[in-house]
């Protein structure tokens, strides 16, 4: 009679156990290792070499019309004639608005027609003093009436004049804020005028480059508006004041603006050059920190990578400046790094190829 004999699950699991662990025991000629090629990890690399590095200070500032100006009007009044749409450039001078003016005119026409009198008696007045028919009190008293009514007719010139709203300078306008008919009172904004032709641009910098900076020297903005553009200004302008609580300095600058491309409230950064040194410039991408330390990867002469400790200096984006640790001439991994031991063998399968730029 057969006899069927009977394993437990845990018996099983016990010697597949024991068998794993004997695996793993087994001397390691045993065992035989897979091997990926010859072992080379792909890398891209770049040669250190000596650049013209720029030292840049960097700034943020909001920009400014040259000149600006809100629209208002100087006499309450309503509007007669709107002379303007929104958004127009406009002359020195243009006229823009009309309010009701009917009763200076009157009163403008009025004075025309008494001086043209009071100039006739005038006439015939000196007529008269001239032949000692008239007496020079007369005759005096005549002028000084021709004068005051002159007089009288320059305020209410005035007073017609103020009821018309001109732009100051020449420039771009704003959004309009009344209608024909409505009433408008001394500090309504009509509109906004701007200058735009010249944008000017303030910002602060720390006084520890206070040194580096003078009038009519460049800087270089950029807007997040137009991606990989920049604009090129001049200093105009240094304060004469440090404050002593930020220990900043605050900068003016002037950036042509032909093309009306900035608006005056943009938020620019600001590049300025401080000044430039030669020195050894690698991709920022070689970088490998550790801790508050960084390190590159080295190819020696037998095409090893070599960790080496390296100290950095100053940064521009994708490049940085390397103080000590290797020299120009050698080649760093640029590309590849995540997948190197120190004495890895490398494979360069193509140079970096993006060219430093100052």
């Amino acid at each position: 009679m057969t006899k069927f004999v009977k394993f437990s699950p845990l018996l099983i699991g016990v010697t597949a156990l024991v068998g794993f662990v004997i695996y793993l025991n087994l001397p390691a000629q045993n065992i035989a290792v897979p091997q990926r090629g010859n072992g080379e990890t792909a890398v891209v690399s770049a040669k250190v070499e000596t650049q013209a590095f720029p030292i840049i200070v960097e700034a943020l500032g909001t920009a400014v019309a040259n000149e600006s100006v809100n629209l208002t009007a100087q006499q309450a009044e309503t509007v007669k004639s709107v002379l303007f749409e929104d958004g127009d450039i406009v002359s020195k001078g243009q006229l823009l608005i009309e309010l009701s003016d009917r009763e200076e005119k009157a009163r403008v026409n009025e004075l025309a027609i008494n001086i043209a009198e009071a100039k006739r008696q005038l006439s015939r007045i000196k007529g008269l003093a001239k032949q000692s028919a008239a007496s020079e009190q007369l005759l005096d008293e005549q002028r000084a009436r021709v004068d005051a009514l002159e007089a009288q007719k320059d305020v209410v010139d005035a007073q017609l004049s103020e009821l018309q709203v001109r732009a100051p300078f020449a420039g771009r306008l704003g959004i309009r804020q009344v209608s024909i008919g409505s009433l408008v009172r001394p500090g309504d904004v009509i509109s906004t005028l701007d200058d735009l032709s010249i944008l000017k641009v303030d910002f602060s910098i720390s006084e520890l480059h206070f040194a580096s900076v003078a009038n009519g020297q460049s800087i270089v903005a950029t807007s997040i508006a137009y991606p990989g553009e920049s604009f090129t200004g001049l200093i105009t302008s240094i304060d004469s004041r440090i404050d002593p609580v930020t220990r900043a300095i605050q900068i003016r600058a002037q950036i042509p603006n032909g093309d009306l491309k900035l608006r005056p409230g943009m938020l620019l950064q600001i590049n300025l050059e401080k000044r430039v040194i030669d020195a050894l410039v690698i991709p920022e991408g070689a970088l490998v920190p550790e801790g508050e330390s960084q390190f590159v990867f080295v190819i020696d002469d037998e095409g090893k990578a070599r960790k080496t400790k390296v100290v950095i200096g100053q940064r521009k984006p994708g490049w940085v400046q390397i103080l000590d640790g290797i020299d120009a001439g050698q080649e760093v991994i640029v590309e590849g790094t995540l997948k190197l031991r120190d004495g890895s063998g490398v494979k360069v399968i193509s140079p970096a190829s993006v060219a430093f730029k100052n």
